[in-house]
């Protein structure tokens, strides 16, 4: 199946969508220490992107005369400094807002399916009217806005043709779902929007995948098996507090855990030396001083996942980007650690300095995250192609 790529950054949905059976006709991305990102894992000969066809670019000058007529998906990640909860919040007024874009080259590739992630802000309740408009606009693509048309107005145009009953053109059964990483097993707190769209004339029956991982299976592990630290060998003594009322309560539970647990920061870093004592062989795994604690950025504690990493305009902002320590202290994750946080492969390097690395991983979707989304589209768009539904129009 073939997948074009539209804002891959660093690549962690692009390599998602790799393993998820895709083949990339199209990777583009502006920024070019990302890109250089990219071309070193090509050169280094990784195999999840060294086939990849790398565009160095705006998405909006990117030729899609090499673009298959037979296209499957459209996935990406627009910029979401327009809709990010550290960001200005300018939506629309926003000169970084690309989702006109998305949609323009949607209606010119017609994919079967497209993937588009972005920050949980967008689900504000001040872009309530504008997330509704990004979500019609990718379910009618062929009605675009007029040139002297204020975005509202399109709006209503748009709504007008959701309710009339009658399809037409190029149209998608579109899907939005807030989901959180750690539910499908990423190391890490991390809320993202993914809307994805099924080409109406696809049969494709889709919905977002189960949850495969709890909070509630990890507080069973530690605190009422004990398993999670009798695994990472933790003395009873140097164990943390259970939280009272939900070990009570997960204690009196009969029936088996249905999901795995939730995946750790003590889980994502196994294996990693010590960076303030040795790098070790891993690449980019080297200490970063100047870590320290305030209110509102306070780090992750070891033992559960990670809270969201972040990018900024200036490196890290507010040193959130951190671990824990075992006695209180904190110091800031390696851009290793960050990577194992995001789940891409050891063997994956990243290009520039650590703020720099920081920030692609910090815009970054998880590669798992990303996999698990673009295999279930795969197996939606395997299975439509088996069994065509009659009918659909």
């Amino acid at each position: 199946m073939k997948c074009l790529e539209l804002f891959a950054g660093a690549g962690g949905l692009a390599m998602g969508a790799t393993l998820a059976g895709f083949e990339h006709v199209g990777v583009v991305e502006w920024d070019r220490w990302a890109c250089d990102t990219v071309r070193e894992n090509q050169r280094r000969g990784h195999p999840l992107v060294k086939d990849w066809p790398l565009f160095e670019g705006d998405v909006r000058k990117f030729d899609l005369g090499g673009v298959p007529d037979d296209l499957d998906l459209v996935a990406g990640g627009p910029p979401c400094q327009p809709f990010s909860m550290g960001g200005k919040h300018r939506a629309y007024d926003d000169h970084r807002d690309m989702f006109p874009a998305t949609v323009e080259i949607i209606r010119r590739t017609r994919p079967k399916a497209f993937i588009v992630e972005n920050v949980k802000g967008l689900t504000r309740a001040a872009f309530a009217n504008y997330f509704s408009y990004i979500q019609l606009q990718l379910a009618f693509p062929e009605i675009a806005r007029r040139a002297d048309e204020q975005w509202i107005d399109h709006l209503v145009r748009l709504e007008r043709e959701k309710t009339s009953g009658v399809l037409s053109g190029l149209t998608y059964d579109v899907v939005t779902r807030l989901v959180n990483a750690a539910d499908y097993g990423v190391p890490q707190k991390r809320e993202r929007v993914f809307i994805v769209g099924f080409r109406h004339d696809i049969d494709a029956r889709w919905s977002f995948p189960e949850e495969t991982h709890s909070r509630d299976a990890l507080l069973a592990d530690q605190f009422v098996t004990g398993d999670y630290f009798e695994r990472h060998r933790i003395a009873k003594r140097n164990r943390p507090t259970p939280p009272g009322a939900a070990s009570a309560r997960l204690r009196g539970r009969n029936e088996p855990m249905n999901e795995a647990p939730w995946r750790t920061v003590r889980d994502a870093l196994v294996g990693l030396s010590d960076p303030e004592q040795t790098a070790g062989p891993h690449l980019n795994h080297r200490f970063q001083p100047g870590a320290r604690s305030y209110h509102g950025h306070t780090g992750s504690p070891l033992d559960l996942p990670a809270k969201t990493l972040k990018a900024g305009d200036h490196g890290v902002p507010g040193g959130e980007n951190m671990m824990v320590k075992g006695d209180g202290s904190v110091r800031y994750f390696t851009a290793r650690e960050s990577a194992r946080l995001q789940t891409f492969p050891d063997g994956y390097i990243f290009h520039g300095a650590w703020s720099e690395v920081m920030r692609q991983l910090g815009n970054a979707v998880p590669v798992l995250l990303g996999q698990v989304v673009a295999s279930s589209v795969a197996q939606s768009l395997a299975m439509s192609q088996m069994a065509p539904a009659p009918g659909r129009h």
